[in-house]
């Protein structure tokens, strides 16, 4: 996907269901049309980043990491490292910290958008990164490994991540996906 397609796909986007993630675009569709190198990690005081929620085959566990640096639960994601097809960055990314290939994508449409401030670290200052999410879906009896950049890895059900801290982004990627879950089961 190119800078123009993804900055069209994200302008068209249906967000009269998700009201908190219209600034999150607007901001997004704003970065593109700087002209920056907005798809480079160097990019401040903000660049994008593409990541995956990796639900199992029949949706009802999803598979975080516990990152290292951060020390957090989190989603699989990464920098784009100036690669405009935000989708492919997290479909890779997911690959790379997951280890389970063949991942399916729910949807070519972003799950969610979201903006997360990270702190100044080294000689990069503080700044934002701009999050695609897309849902990706485990094949069956996928199995994961843990890569460098996790403590750990494991599959978890709704009522298992009620116990977590999670930061506002991911809670709502969450509940996102648990509202797909008891949506499916009749809930």
């Amino acid at each position: 996907m190119t800078r123009a397609e993804f900055r069209d796909q994200l302008a068209a986007l249906d967000l009269s269901d998700r009201l908190s993630e219209i600034e999150c675009r607007e901001k997004m569709v704003q970065l593109i049309d700087s002209g920056g190198d907005c798809f480079e990690r160097n990019c401040f005081p903000a660049h994008f980043t593409g990541s995956a929620l990796v639900v199992s085959a029949d949706g009802s566990k999803v598979l975080l990491h516990h990152h290292r640096k951060l020390d957090r639960w989190l989603q699989f994601g990464g920098h784009c490292d100036g690669d405009e097809d935000v989708l492919g960055v997290a479909r890779k990314e997911a690959l790379e910290e997951s280890g389970i290939a063949d991942l399916i994508v729910a949807s070519v449409r972003p799950f969610d958008l979201d903006i997360h401030q990270i702190p100044a670290l080294g000689v990069e200052p503080m700044h934002f990164h701009y999050d695609v999410r897309w849902m990706l879906i485990a094949p069956e009896d996928a199995e994961f490994a843990v890569s460098d950049e996790s403590l750990e890895l494991r599959w978890f059900t709704p009522m298992e991540i009620l116990a977590l801290r999670l930061d506002g982004g991911l809670k709502r990627l969450v509940q996102k996906w648990e509202a797909l879950v008891a949506r499916r089961s009749g809930h």
